[in-house]
């Protein structure tokens, strides 16, 4: 029984340390750290392209299953060429009295070339360079994690005294079934930033 359970146990290891090497090949959206500060950093992210759902106001898991769902059929083919588009990291979802869920689309694409939507709720928008400040959490993410690290990122940007934009976004950097490594985000946008 003991080699069974030790068995598994590798067996689960192995696949998760390959499930972790793929996700950090994921094409991933660009930014440049511009300064660390002890709770969190700002980043100035590049421009990028994005293909976004707007979602009902429910809890994470409803409106990320819900987001996801759409916009994951999307990519894998559920558009007017049968297209199948490859998935890009983080899914960014807003939070607040309204959300939307976003994936970045990957290289290659613009608004001529991407395959359109059978999806009459998906589109696309345009993102500039804009500066974030950023506070990284592990684990799985909810409701109350998005809130509490939300909550966090505020109050250290109060005391630095670095003016935001009230509107915050999560941001989750691994496909589900990855357990270990995983990255979460909770990110606002800055403005009048003096580094």
């Amino acid at each position: 029984m003991k080699v069974v359970i030790i068995s598994i146990l590798l067996l689960t290891a192995i696949v998760q340390f390959f499930i972790s090497r793929s996700t950090q090949k994921t094409e991933q959206l660009e930014y440049e750290v511009i300064k660390k500060y002890d709770q969190f950093e700002v980043r100035k992210y590049a421009p990028a392209l994005f293909s976004s759902v707007k979602l009902n106001n429910q809890g994470y898991k409803a409106k990320a299953s819900e987001g996801f769902s759409i916009l994951a059929g999307y990519i894998f083919g559920d558009n007017e060429s049968n297209e199948k588009i490859a998935m890009t990291s983080p899914v960014v979802m807003e939070i607040g009295d309204s959300s939307k869920m976003k994936f970045m689309v990957p290289k290659g694409y613009n608004l001529n070339n991407l395959p359109n939507p059978k999806n009459s709720k998906i589109v696309f928008e345009n993102q500039e360079e804009k500066i974030f400040a950023a506070i990284r959490f592990d684990g799985w993410a909810d409701d109350e994690k998005i809130e509490k690290y939300k909550t966090l990122l505020k109050e250290a940007l109060l005391k630095e005294k670095i003016k935001f934009i009230d509107k915050f976004t999560f941001l989750g950097y691994n496909p589900p079934y990855e357990v270990i490594n995983r990255r979460n985000e909770v990110v606002v946008e800055l403005f009048d930033y003096q580094n």
